[in-house]
């Protein structure tokens, strides 16, 4: 397919705007317009948020585009701050001398379109001043990509050295190599998969069905009423953490344990189920629940190969450098996901990232994923005069 959707999105301007809420003062904004997006809908007066490490070169080519997961955001490295409550979650992988870095490369992150870490999403403003709530409209992966796209495009990027992102932004990056293989040098995708496995959309749907069902959630016009799905949230997160870790890990972590002070025989809790309430209460004090319903109903309508003649046919096409990683604990994004992607590529092979903690080893082992980084960034293209010129 065409790697220019240009036609998708009214003319970027790249100045100063007002963000939506959640917005952290570190990030910049650019207001794109109105976005027509898959559905056909239009979402009119889309801001896009971004954080940025380094300095572009003359010619722009020295871009590298990190995608964020599902509730992570463009704070990839650095400390909490205004309006920014979590610190990097990355840490030490951009900066002078690091696998990133910033005396070479530029790199910018972007806060996903239908989030709410300042991108327009579910708590932004509507035309009539507003909160759109449940009104937000359901957005695709593909959505969400060409809104980056136009994004990079405002700030003067058509072509980008490389894109990196795991598990939700191992879906963006897929998504990039397949729509935009002509402006993709290289892509590293960690702990994810090109389209959305049925195991993936039945926890996906679990999480829904939490939030959506909590009685304060109110169709999602929770914040008109004057309400807040806490439960919901917190339950849908418990479920997700679940899927995050391995089954190994909670045995040798947890056990039968009771939690300190409790007695499962009376009625208390056991260690497990200390540490699944932690993580969920933690959640809800930061993240906006319509915002993870429209993220994980765009995760389980992600597909590379759809309206494209399949995922094969899509990877197979990729000129660039395609290097695919996964972790061999991983009960989410199981390791056949990622032998899928490799397979259809037919160049390389796929690396292991070796970890007890499931999913979550593409966030905890930071050694492996910075040495799988420096391999991409470093490693020379084999050179077509599509990818030399940049064209999209």
């Amino acid at each position: 397919m065409a790697s220019s959707h240009s036609a998708h999105v009214a003319p970027a301007a790249a100045r100063p705007v007002q963000a939506s809420s959640g917005f952290n003062a570190q990030a910049r904004a650019v207001a794109l317009g109105d976005v027509v997006l898959e559905s056909g809908r239009t979402l009119p007066d889309v801001v896009m948020t971004y954080e940025c490490w380094g300095e572009l070169n003359d010619d722009a080519s020295n871009v590298v585009l990190v995608e964020h997961a599902l509730t992570g955001d463009s704070h990839v490295v650095g400390d909490t701050g205004d309006g920014q409550p979590t610190p990097g979650w990355w840490p030490g992988i951009i900066g002078p001398g690091a696998a990133l870095d910033t005396d070479e490369y530029f790199v910018v992150a972007i806060n996903v379109l239908g989030g709410c870490r300042g991108s327009t999403g579910p708590i932004s403003l509507a035309p009539d001043g507003e909160p759109w709530g449940g009104r937000f409209p359901q957005v695709t992966v593909r959505d969400q990509v060409r809104a980056e796209a136009a994004c990079l495009e405002a700030l003067g990027v058509r072509r980008l050295h490389a894109v990196i992102g795991g598990s939700f932004g191992g879906m963006r990056t897929a998504e990039w190599v397949a729509g935009f293989p002509d402006r993709v040098e290289r892509a590293l995708v960690v702990a994810s998969s090109g389209c959305a496995t049925a195991d993936q959309i039945a926890w996906g749907h679990t999480q829904v069905v939490a939030i959506t069902s909590d009685p304060e959630f109110r169709d999602g016009d929770y914040l008109r009423h004057g309400t807040f799905p806490t439960n919901g949230l917190a339950l849908a997160r418990q479920i997700a953490h679940a899927s995050y870790r391995s089954a190994s890990e909670f045995e040798a972590r947890f056990g039968a344990e009771p939690q300190p002070g409790e007695d499962p025989l009376e009625g208390g809790r056991f260690s497990v189920e200390g540490y699944l309430d932690h993580h969920g209460a933690k959640l809800a004090r930061r993240f906006d629940p319509l915002a993870y319903v429209r993220l994980t109903q765009a995760m389980a309508t992600h597909d590379i190969g759809r309206g494209r003649g399949g995922l094969d046919a899509v990877l197979e096409a990729y000129e660039g450098e395609l290097l695919v990683a996964a972790v061999d604990s991983d009960r989410l994004f199981p390791v056949s996901a990622s032998t899928r992607m490799v397979r259809a590529y037919g160049r390389g092979r796929l690396r292991m990232i070796h970890s007890p903690y499931g999913h979550d080893g593409f966030l905890i082992e930071a050694d492996q994923i910075a040495s799988l980084v420096h391999e991409l960034v470093q490693r020379p293209l084999r050179v077509t005069p599509r990818l030399v010129r940049g064209v999209a």
